[in-house]
């Protein structure tokens, strides 16, 4: 594929099935999601559904197919946590390491400025040394780290946290 046709844009119903098929292909052979069973398309929709104006959806498109995925998601239910947010993104298996993730990662800082969030959190396992690489020369610094809290693939896993302040109030 030719990234330098690299469209992102805001993701649309159309787009909920290549989404889940880029997340589900992690499920069950990687630590970068704890989930343990692969997203139906009705709990694909039902989160969709809860995104919108403050908590954008985005893809990255090349020829008209999406190779990736990115979302701003609420990080806690509580009303003082409404001005932080979680980001979360998923590039094709087969066409990591090619720049998507990082024109994702872009793309959400900005919106979570635009938005005026205050502050980006990444939760990030211990193990995904290229996600968190990615998100440090992005300005994102680990704020945490919690031991053994994570149980996948016979083995406990430990959990980064990272955050990048992006509101100046």
């Amino acid at each position: 594929m030719n990234f330098t046709s690299l469209v992102l844009r805001p993701a649309t119903q159309a787009d909920l099935p290549a989404i889940n098929d880029i997340y589900n292909y992690y499920v069950s052979r990687s630590t970068c999601t704890y989930q343990y069973e692969e997203s139906t398309a009705e709990e694909r929709q039902a989160w969709f559904a809860q995104h919108g104006t403050g908590h954008p959806v985005i893809v990255a498109e090349s020829d008209d197919i999406v190779v990736g995925w990115g979302a701003l998601s609420p990080f806690r239910e509580r009303e003082a946590y409404r001005r932080t947010v979680e980001n979360s993104i998923y590039v094709r298996h087969d066409l990591q390491r090619r720049g998507i993730g990082i024109r994702l990662l872009e793309n959400l800082i900005l919106s979570a400025t635009v938005c005026g969030h205050h502050v980006i959190m990444a939760v990030i396992d211990g193990e995904q040394a290229g996600s968190i690489a990615l998100h440090g020369r992005h300005g994102f610094e680990e704020v945490g780290r919690l031991c053994e809290v994570g149980f996948k693939f016979g083995r406990w896993l430990n959990v980064v946290y990272m955050e990048r302040k992006v509101g100046k109030d």
